[in-house]
């Protein structure tokens, strides 16, 4: 892998997961979004979908929603939630491939993240994806270990948490917004 400033030199054979809550749209702290008209994209996140777009072969969403199984949402919900998403990103130029949803109550499930089921699945449906080209952005510590887990590079964002020192285990970069993330990868790939 070539780095440029510390960070992979991305092409089109990458891979992008993405957490959803707190990544794409404002997060409900100690709740769940249970139906579109609670779902708010965060600021720049479709502007940073659309500038993406070309650089990433696959673009995947992986998201715990453990209030299915808690009976707070139904699955239908949580579908229409993330069908209008897809399609909001859609309609602004960007783009979503797939959303991978664990409703599992357990945090031993596999599909849990920290836990890798989920990137599995998506190796399964998209078989170009390698892991080590592939980046995780989460807003959580169980997002970071979920990509370093898979050997992916890690993006921490610090919608929910104060920032992390640097170096870090399973941190490699952290940013403020996925815009300011987008940001980062536009300068780079213009740096080339």
């Amino acid at each position: 892998m070539d780095f440029l400033d510390g960070k992979p030199e991305i092409d089109n054979t990458w891979t992008l997961f993405l957490d959803r809550d707190g990544v794409i749209n404002v997060e409900s702290v100690g709740s769940y979004i249970t139906s579109w008209s609670e779902f708010d994209f965060h600021d720049g996140v479709l502007e940073a979908l659309r500038s993406m777009n070309s650089l990433f072969g696959n673009i995947v969403v992986v998201t715990n929603q453990r209030g299915v199984q808690k009976g707070i949402m139904s699955t239908d919900a949580l579908r229409e939630i993330n069908n209008n998403m897809k399609q909001a990103v859609a309609d602004s130029g960007g783009r979503i491939d797939k959303v991978y949803s664990c409703t599992a109550l357990l945090d031993s499930d596999h599909n849990r993240k920290p836990n890798t089921g989920m990137g599995y699945q998506a190796q399964q449906d998209f078989p170009a994806i390698d892991f080590k080209k592939c980046i995780m952005v989460g807003n959580s510590f169980s997002d970071m270990e979920f990509g370093k887990r898979l050997s992916m590079y890690t993006v921490f964002l610090t919608t929910k948490y104060e920032p992390f020192t640097l170096p870090h285990d399973v941190i490699d970069s952290q940013f403020s917004t996925l815009l300011e993330f987008a940001k980062s990868l536009k300068l780079l790939e213009m740096a080339r």
